[in-house]
């Protein structure tokens, strides 16, 4: 469990968040979900909306961490991946979404109560800023895979990652694909993840050109 006071409050109001909604977020709700006296939470912040900021900030340090332990390949002019270490990335990615839809499920549906809190919550807009560094990373790997647009795909593999992730927890897939945190699931997501990887990778004819 962390130790310091800003993790362990945020980190209990990711559970409030996963457990009772965003509704269900408040500065008591925290504190008692922390096993800390009333009046903590909202001496560290003050309004609801810097406790939202606060849970972000803590979501991405630590879906941030996990994409580094997953080893994806992260920073610009990456060296060019061969087709194996399209499949390897592949696995590693599918690895970190099972973390996402298992063991970290609580972060997952607390990021996703956040974003949909900010799109009518103007006070809130910073936390539209999340998922830019997952973009920025997606775009330098495939343009090592070797992607004629790298920004434009980059854009849409992260949006088409993030599809499966609903999907899973909240979609179709969460009724018909293997349980999570288990290898028949991590198995699946992995050709998931490949087919994206490859097909996003590949040369296609630029969109914007005319034919001829």
């Amino acid at each position: 469990m962390p130790t310091d006071r800003f993790a362990v409050l945020t980190d209990a109001a990711i559970d409030v968040l996963a457990e009772l909604g965003m509704r269900g977020l408040t500065h008591r709700a925290v504190d008692a979900r922390a096993g800390l006296p009333q009046g903590t939470t909202s001496a560290y912040f003050r309004t609801r909306a810097a406790l939202i900021e606060a849970v972000v900030r803590r979501l991405a340090d630590l879906d941030r961490a996990d994409l580094e332990a997953a080893g994806v390949p992260a920073g610009e002019n990456l060296p060019e991946l061969a087709p194996d270490d399209v499949v390897a990335v592949a696995g590693g990615i599918a690895a970190l979404l099972d973390r996402w839809m298992s063991t970290a499920r609580n972060r997952t549906l607390a990021r996703y109560a956040c974003l949909l809190e900010a799109t009518h919550r103007p006070e809130l807009r910073t936390i539209l800023a999340y998922g830019d560094a997952s973009r920025a990373q997606s775009r330098a790997m495939l343009a090592a895979a070797g992607a004629r647009h790298p920004g434009q795909a980059g854009d849409h593999l992260v949006a088409c990652i993030d599809g499966l992730l609903f999907d899973r927890l909240a979609g179709a897939g969460a009724r018909t694909a293997p349980p999570p945190g288990t290898a028949a699931n991590r198995a699946d997501l992995t050709v998931a993840v490949t087919t994206l990887l490859q097909a996003f990778a590949g040369r296609h004819p630029d969109p914007r050109r005319p034919a001829g």
